[in-house]
């Protein structure tokens, strides 16, 4: 009863605005980490969800999070999803499924080149044999190319931008969370109420918008 219990290390948030994205991307573009953080910035994705994805885990626009890879001691296996709401289906930007798409060609002729020591996993991210990626080597090579971007933000933080762009944007927070996986929607608010307090005069200005010119004030 009188011990002190641990509390959780909070890092701060932080979220790349619709140009740091866009930098970020044109850093990436034609390397191995491109659809990576595409996907992490359009879709909420965990990186070990991301490094999961198969090619059947995607139907036209829409993906859907099936499980997410895990490394320990013992090497990288792969795990159910953090929670039950993890296990969901996103909807795709078009311009991402396009991206997506092209990408699987570029990995046929990439296979094809590698021929019989290509390790085909089904895997959407890849290395290039076709294994799984280390989560640990995708966070050091992106913090390499954020750093030579001069961009600071961690991978996580990728995550972090899509739900503060969707609710930026005016998304209601429920689908916000049902893209990210949470648990609860409860959860999301609070993880984002900066966010949704700074929609507090925009909120105003559509009430004054709608009924100003009825109402007598």
């Amino acid at each position: 009863d009188f011990a002190e219990p641990p509390m959780p290390e909070k890092k701060e948030m932080k979220a790349l605005d619709q140009s740091g994205i866009s930098a970020l991307l044109a850093a990436a573009e034609g390397s191995r980490l491109y659809i990576p953080i595409l996907l992490a910035v359009t879709t909420g994705m965990r990186r070990g969800e991301i490094l999961a994805l198969r090619w059947q885990d995607i139907d036209g626009d829409r993906l859907t999070v099936r499980r997410a890879v895990e490394q320990t001691k013992g090497g990288i296996s792969f795990k159910l999803p953090k929670t039950d709401k993890s296990m969901r289906t996103i909807a795709l930007p078009a311009f991402v499924a396009r991206a997506v798409r092209r990408h699987k060609a570029e990995q046929a002729q990439e296979k094809l080149l590698i021929g019989p020591k290509y390790r085909d996993e089904d895997l959407i991210v890849c290395t290039p044999i076709g294994t799984v990626c280390s989560p640990g080597a995708l966070t050091v090579a992106f913090r390499r190319l954020a750093r030579d971007a001069k961009i600071g933000c961690r991978f996580h933080d990728l995550r972090h931008s899509h739900a503060t762009h969707l609710l930026s944007l005016g998304i209601h927070p429920k689908i916000v969370s049902e893209r990210l996986g949470h648990s609860r929607v409860g959860f999301t608010l609070d993880v984002y109420s900066h966010v949704l307090e700074g929609m507090q005069e925009e909120a105003a200005a559509k009430i004054d918008a709608a009924l100003g010119q009825n109402v007598k004030g």
